[in-house]
């Protein structure tokens, strides 16, 4: 990220970069009243965007989130894949302690729910404003209403 980006970031508040660099360091920290304390700040940033990352949400990579963590909710018990782009008011959830693993390169639009233990596969593209429930295999486009699966030839 160039300065210009920095700067531009940092004025509309989405300076995203340092909340994954605490983010990354809390997973490293053995010490328990550090992480503890990094849990905090984590939690007060990631309000102070609107959204909310849980404790023991796993990524394979850091996501793009191109309007930040705005609305943005993700569940302790969530697993991200790798190159994934998540886009504002979307919610990972979880029921009874189970939350969706979702698979490499996939893209979620903006006010999508995936909810409960499902998976999602590989290069799934889900549209904005689906509600999801159930597993999509890899290398579809999920759109909504009702949410249904177009495969790809």
């Amino acid at each position: 990220m160039n300065i210009r980006e920095k700067i531009t970031n940092y004025s509309k508040g989405d300076d995203m970069d340092r909340f994954w660099k605490m983010f990354r360091r809390r997973e490293r920290t053995k010490n328990r009243f550090f992480r503890d304390i990094l849990t905090f700040r984590l939690s007060r940033l990631a309000h102070r965007h609107g959204g909310y990352v849980g404790n023991g949400t796993r990524f394979a990579s850091i996501p793009t989130l191109p309007h930040g963590l705005h609305g943005v909710y993700i569940s302790r018990y969530a697993v991200i894949g790798k190159n994934c782009r998540i886009y504002q008011n979307v919610t990972i959830g979880e029921v009874e302690r189970r939350a969706p693993a979702v698979g490499d390169n996939c893209l979620i639009g903006a006010g999508a729910v995936l909810i409960g233990g499902i998976r999602i596969g590989d290069n799934v593209k889900i549209g904005a404003g689906a509600v999801i429930h159930t597993d999509v295999p890899d290398n579809c486009t999920v759109v909504p209403p009702p949410a249904r699966i177009i495969e790809k030839g």
